[in-house]
């Protein structure tokens, strides 16, 4: 049996240091009240003036020089900061303890090899922060529900090793104490919070997997000599759901386990289950609930202003990001979980950016509803740097495309900013260009045009004049005139330019735009002429192809 828990573990610096100690973190300078409860995660920004929330987690990105410390120790200090982590190494020099101790800061150093971003998952994890709705205090087996790391704690402590629980692709969901004891590739795991594939694949050559997921017992993994980084022998459970496998425990263990300790880790596989179970079940409620309340607050009806306030957004001024794929899987359930993907990836950057972001996918765009504190009057640069600091870090791997709202002053502006973050988003998806984010105010023209084109088309308006005379002219004779003027005036004349475009000589290029004036009976050194073709084309659908 697990040994029971009165309640939940507070989120305070005590219990971060707890669960992410050892390996992750280490106390520089703590001051005396380590009990003080944690609101929120902020990476440092030298260049934004972010909002923080009371007694912040504030990741230095960057920051290394002992004077640039003291000084962000001061400055984070005088916002109600209660921790700053730094890269490591970083030494706990007298100027360091004085400024730390003055301002109350907890300083922290991040070992080398973490990630901040992994660092601002688990931290967000254990903080909770941002939930919507009410904290269960439920406890399963004596732990609070949903609680992996405090579960991963009190296994370890039941087998005297320390513990990772894993999914089924081998990430890290949480992980116990003690992880210094084990051996390198152990650290290794927990830093990078997921099994290195040189072990995976060793792992799934051995059979290892196979005898895990498909067997009810312990599964032993022995060093075999190849590799002195892993030197401890592990013990694995499978953590299973009924026939379904979510997961599982390994724990690094010097001897086979004894009779009780191998009953308690299968017992404690049952309850991990349980918790896993609850964790999936309440983060798909939150899901629903959250895109339930991003989806009324866009709308701006009259659910919208009790929306926002349950989103924590009200009277703050807001600026609407709609994020959506370029390239999509063709299967559909591939697709959905892409969306959901992102959209996850979305929610974990925006809270760490700016707290109190609401993120949601509704339909096939997922929206962010970022918080912009201040009278700055550079919220479109700084939503933009939001939104492409985002897509930089998920590189090639999300194709994808963020268009930016115009600043709701308040809760009544959300719609419009909406409005304004979908009209951007269509011209990113229409267009196809090398840009990936753009506001409304930059899309304004493109946008106004694809509208434009809509209403055109509701009408069954055809082409007319010049541009009618062409297209029969190319049907007949499968020629390419309608291309050829497009490449002409998508080149402000430039002939070299525009039969680079078209794929043809500029001699071959010259004669086409001859027979273009000719046939169309189109003045193409007359201005009028040239707009009145340019609207026609940019309003029809592409009726041509180039060959």
């Amino acid at each position: 049996m697990l040994t029971p828990v009165p309640s939940k573990p507070h989120t305070s610096l005590g219990r971060v240091l707890e669960a992410l100690g050892d390996v992750l973190l280490e106390p520089v300078v703590m001051g005396p009240d380590t009990r003080r409860r944690l609101g929120g995660v902020v990476i440092h920004d030298p260049h934004d003036d972010a909002e923080f929330p009371a007694n912040a987690v504030v990741l230095g990105v960057g920051v290394r020089e002992p004077g640039e410390i003291v000084a962000l120790l001061r400055t984070v200090g005088e916002r109600g900061a209660a921790a700053l982590v730094v890269r490591s190494p970083v030494s706990a020099s007298a100027q360091l303890v004085r400024a730390a101790n003055s301002t109350g800061v907890a300083l922290i150093g991040l070992a080398n090899g973490a990630s901040w971003a992994q660092l601002a998952a688990m931290l967000r994890t254990l903080l909770a922060e941002g939930d919507v709705g009410d904290v269960s205090p439920q406890t399963l087996g004596g732990i609070p529900s949903g609680d992996l790391f405090a579960l991963a704690n009190a296994v370890a402590a039941l087998l005297d090793a320390p513990v990772t629980i894993e999914d089924r692709d081998s990430h890290v969901l949480a992980f116990s104490g003690r992880q210094d004891e084990a051996d390198p590739s152990r650290v290794e795991t927990v830093l990078g919070r997921q099994v290195p594939e040189r072990f995976t694949r060793r792992l799934g050559k051995q059979g290892v997997f196979e005898r895990l997921y498909r067997g009810q017992g312990l599964v032993y993994v022995h060093p075999d000599g190849d590799d002195e980084n892993f030197a401890v022998p592990r013990v694995a459970v499978a953590v299973r759901a009924g026939d379904e496998v979510l997961g599982s425990i390994w724990a690094a263990v010097g001897h086979e386990l004894s009779e009780e300790r191998t009953a308690a880790l299968v017992d404690a596989a049952k309850i991990v289950a349980l918790h896993m179970l609850r964790l999936r079940a309440g983060a798909d409620v939150e899901r629903r609930l959250r895109a339930d309340l991003v989806s009324t607050a866009l709308e701006g009806g009259s659910g919208a202003p009790e929306a926002i306030a349950r989103l924590g957004l009200l009277g703050q001024p807001t600026v609407v990001l709609a994020m959506g794929l370029l390239e999509a899987p063709d299967d559909d359930l591939r697709l959905a979980a892409e969306r959901q993907r992102v959209a996850d990836a979305l929610a974990m950057h925006l809270s760490a950016v700016q707290p109190r972001s609401a993120v949601a996918l509704v339909g096939d765009v997922a929206y962010g509803i970022v918080p912009m504190p201040g009278n700055h009057g550079d919220d479109r640069e700084r939503s933009v740097r939001v939104a492409s600091a985002f897509l930089e870090r998920t590189g090639s791997r999300v194709t994808a495309a963020i268009g930016v709202g115009p600043l709701a002053v308040d809760g009544s502006g959300l719609r419009a900013s909406r409005d304004g973050a979908d009209r951007a988003l269509r011209v990113l998806r229409t267009n196809h260009g090398a840009k990936r984010v753009i506001t409304a105010e930059d899309a304004h023209t493109d946008a106004l045009m694809l509208e434009l084109a809509d209403l055109s088309a509701a009408r069954g308006d055809v082409a007319t004049g010049p541009i009618a005379r062409l297209l029969a002219y190319d049907t007949k004779h499968h020629s390419q005139l309608v291309h050829t003027l497009r490449c002409w005036l998508d080149s402000f004349g430039d002939i070299g330019a525009a039969s680079a475009a078209a794929y043809v000589h500029p001699s071959t290029f010259r004669y086409r735009l001859r027979r273009v004036a000719e046939v169309g009976g189109i003045d193409l050194d007359d201005p009028s002429d040239r707009f009145a073709a340019m609207v026609q084309l940019r309003l029809l659908p592409r009726l041509e192809s180039p060959k």
